[in-house]
Order: C-alpha cells, then structure tokens, then sequence
C-alpha cells in the first residue's frame, strides 16, 4: 500500500510538471505560427516604409543632386531648414492651412451631424451624408481643376459677389497674396468637410439615447444637450478628426500644385511642395530628404498630443 501510494502521489506531482512543459510547447508553437503569419505583412512594411525611411535619414546627411558623389555634410542640412527664412515661411504655411483644413470641417461637421442626429435613419440623414461624402470620392486633382476655376476672375465666386453688389471684394483669389493661402485652405475644407461629418455622424450612433431623453424630462434644451451629452461623447471622434485634417494640411500637395503651383510667390507653398521641388528641380536631394524628416517630426510633435488629449480614460 505505501508503494502504491507513492507511486500516486509521484504521478501527482508529476502531472503539472508535464501540463506546464505541454504549455510552453503550445505557447512556442503559437507564438511560431504568429510570427509566420506577421512576417508577410512585416516584409512589405520594411520595404516600403522602414527602408525608405532610413534611406532618407542616410541622405538628409548628404550634399548629393541625385547624380554625382555625395559629401556628408552632417546636420548641415537641417541647420538650413531651421534657419532659411523662406523654408520657414513655407512650414508656418503648412500650420496656416491646418488652421483652415481643420476648423471649418470639424466645426461644421459638428454642427450638421448634431442637426441631423434625430434624422439619422431616414431619407433626409441618407440624402445630407450622401451630398457631404461627394467630395471625398472626388479625385483631389479635379477638385482643385474646378475650384481654380471657381475662384478665377470670371469664375463662379466672382460672378457672385457682382450680383449682389460686392464687386469691390472681387478678385483673382489664387492670384492674390492676401487671399490666395485661405482660398486653397476653403479647398481643403470643401474636400474635408464630409469625412469630418460622417465619423462625428458615426461617433453620435454610439451616445446612447436615453441620455436624450433623461436632459429633455429634466428641462435641458438643445444646446444644452449638444454641450454636456454630443460633445463629451464624441471626444475619440474629435480627436481622429482633428488627427486626420492637420495630417492632410502638413502633408498636402495635390490641391496646392493644382490650384496654384506654390504661388504667387510661395505664399501657398508647403513643405510637400517644396520637397518635390528641391529634389527634382534643384536637384538639392539632401535638403529636400532633410526636410521630410523634419515634416515627419512636425506631424508626429502635432498628432501625438492630440491623440493622448481625446483619449477617454476609464
């Protein structure tokens, strides 16, 4: 019997022993096919973001045209996009046009998906996001063909202010140096605008409804509700909006080369503009490199902020 017993108490002790053996064996093998499944997908992201990447840092070290030998040059390049009066003018335009790209849609965008909220499921939400949405199918080239023509002088926004006696406000918007940044940012914001909407549209779907409803038996009113029950609950929303609209106006390019080319002047010239330029027609591919790292920086030191104040804590 004790032999009996000891074996029993031996296969006992034993037995986690082996479970746990069995599970690092399960947990390698997972961790294995993981890997294998990741790895695809890891290749790709190497070779066009990772590679890319340092391949511009190596350069951005450089004085190269693109032909010739390179010479390091250190931080040397970096000195220039820190110091060059015109290169900061054009990274002070990129934040010019956030402020356009980002206020109009967001705020709109607030303003109809809290209009439409009661409407969301008939034709009349179904019609609004469909209209609003139009723009984001568009291609970014023939948006900016016919805003161009719009804000010409004989174009449509022109023809307006004359029929209705503002023809001293007319002008070539895209001509001017005045007006020619807020008229490219008034594109971008057309474009934003039903992106903006159809998230916060998205993010309003979530509230839960009885919030509504408590706030109306207890008096509250329609901007009472918006204030303390939309708002709060659309903070994730706001803060992928926001997120997304100073990404587009840091990174544009599309509605700046097509609308006016970077002029008059560089009034309306961004750093995406002023990389293609430098590289391939100053053959200057170092500066240029350093300058996308620097707008690499900018939107990471603009966007990281923005998504850790609309994080909601729990």
């Amino acid at each position: 019997m004790t032999n009996r017993a000891n074996q029993i108490a031996g296969a006992a002790q034993a037995a986690p022993a082996k479970s746990r053996r069995r599970g690092r064996g399960f947990d390698r093998q997972a961790a294995i096919v993981a890997l294998l499944f990741a790895a695809p997908a890891f290749i790709m992201y190497a070779a066009f973001v990772l590679v890319p990447l340092g391949m511009s840092v190596f350069y951005s070290l450089q004085r190269w045209d693109g032909i010739g030998k390179m010479r390091f040059v250190g931080l040397n390049n970096y000195l220039i996009v820190l110091t060059d009066s015109d290169l900061l003018q054009v990274i002070g335009n990129a934040f010019l046009l956030a402020a356009w790209f980002t206020l109009i849609p967001v705020v709109l965008g607030l303003a109809v998906a809290a209009a439409i909220r009661e409407h969301l499921g008939g034709p009349f939400g179904t019609v609004t996001r469909t209209i609003l949405f139009l723009p984001q199918v568009i291609p970014l080239v023939a948006a900016g063909i016919a805003w161009s023509w719009m804000f010409a002088n004989s174009g449509v926004v022109n023809q307006t202010l004359r029929g209705i006696g503002l023809e001293a406000l007319a002008r070539g918007w895209l001509g001017d140096f005045t007006f020619a940044l807020p008229a490219v940012g008034i594109i971008g914001a057309w474009v934003l605008l039903g992106l903006c909407t159809m998230l916060l549209v998205t993010g309003i779907t979530k509230i839960d409804p009885s919030l509504y409803e408590a706030a109306r038996l207890d008096g509250a009113g329609a901007w009472d509700e918006f204030l303390y029950i939309t708002l709060p609950g659309l903070r994730q929303e706001l803060g992928v909006c926001v997120t997304v609209t100073v990404i587009a106006a840091l990174a544009s390019f599309d509605i700046v080369y097509i609308a006016t080319g970077g002029g008059p002047g560089i009034q309306t010239t961004v750093p995406g503009l002023e990389i293609y330029r430098l590289a391939f027609a100053h053959r200057q591919v170092g500066l240029a490199s350093a300058l996308a790292i620097f707008l690499m920086v900018l939107v990471l030191v603009c966007v990281l902020p923005i998504q850790w104040l609309t994080r909601v804590r729990r």
